[in-house]
């Protein structure tokens, strides 16, 4: 199985396009544990699958390291916009990719014939709380308080197509990561589990973030939990509703348009090809 290996801002991805070869593994979840491993495996965050669509440009699947089917991911669509174009696969600049939170549409940025960067049209935050989802009274969720074990925290739900809990705090830096981001991950309240983005904010169009990302671990980045990240921060009157998200390898802009959209834009890499035995 040929593959190609991809990152944005560290959030590292195998792409394999199904369209242009057969994919013969029956447990797509299987695949993603063995490939995604990192002793073992290439070593990825997730596993992306490239498909037909009747709908858009082209169908975009992907798979958690743990197997699990996520619904988006904002960084794989941007590298998997740069991927499609750069090989001539799509007509244009703007692409439409259907993925399982609907029809999202990257557009590259261009500097001469290079790829620049991704603008991608993240669509609109859900904010109900049964949209999360998260269990409770209708109503969004806005500073709620969580129980943690011994500690409480208030939390803001924000859904980009997939589930986020954004916690605002004084250090990102000096947080257990590794210990608070699987119990919330988990937490009863989250049916479906959550993404988990602790936040701290530098002034009202800068904040430094780090993730807990469902079915992955600690990542070194995640674009749709910075655009929930944007949408919390301006929901709690933190910050502007443009933001740029700084995260250990670079940064993105997140902007929440008068459309009540919300538009990331970002780098994507491509980092080598290979073959796979599946």
């Amino acid at each position: 199985m040929d593959f190609v290996k991809v990152h944005g801002l560290g959030n590292d991805f195998v792409l394999v396009d199904a369209r242009r070869q057969p994919l013969d593994a029956p447990d797509l979840g299987e695949l993603a544990r063995r490939i995604c491993h990192r002793h073992v495996g290439v070593g990825a965050d997730g596993l992306v699958i490239l498909l037909p669509s009747e709908k858009a440009d082209v169908q975009m699947r992907i798979f958690n390291s743990d197997g699990s089917e996520a619904q988006m991911c904002g960084n794989a669509i941007r590298c998997v916009a740069k991927y499609l174009y750069e090989r001539g696969l799509v007509p244009g600049q703007v692409i439409q990719v259907q993925t399982l939170a609907g029809i999202i549409r990257p557009q590259v940025i261009l500097e001469g014939s290079r790829v620049a960067g991704v603008r991608v049209d993240m669509g609109e935050p859900r904010l109900e709380r049964s949209q999360i989802p998260m269990l409770g009274p209708p109503g969004w969720v806005i500073g709620e308080p969580l129980l943690v074990g011994d500690h409480v925290f208030k939390m803001t739900a924000v859904s980009m197509g997939n589930p986020h809990c954004v916690i605002f705090v004084p250090d990102v830096e000096e947080l257990p990561l590794a210990q608070i981001g699987p119990l919330i991950e988990h937490h009863p309240a989250f049916p479906q589990r959550t993404n988990v983005e602790f936040v701290k904010v530098l002034n009202p169009e800068e904040v430094k973030m780090r993730v807990w990302e469902r079915g992955a671990g600690a990542t070194l980045a995640c674009g749709t939990g910075a655009c929930a990240a944007a949408v919390a921060g301006s929901l709690n009157g933190l910050t502007e509703k443009r933001v740029k998200v700084h995260l250990p390898l670079g940064s993105l802009l997140i902007e929440w348009a008068a459309d009540n959209h919300l538009y990331m834009t970002g780098p994507a890499e491509e980092v080598f090809t290979g073959n796979f035995p599946v």
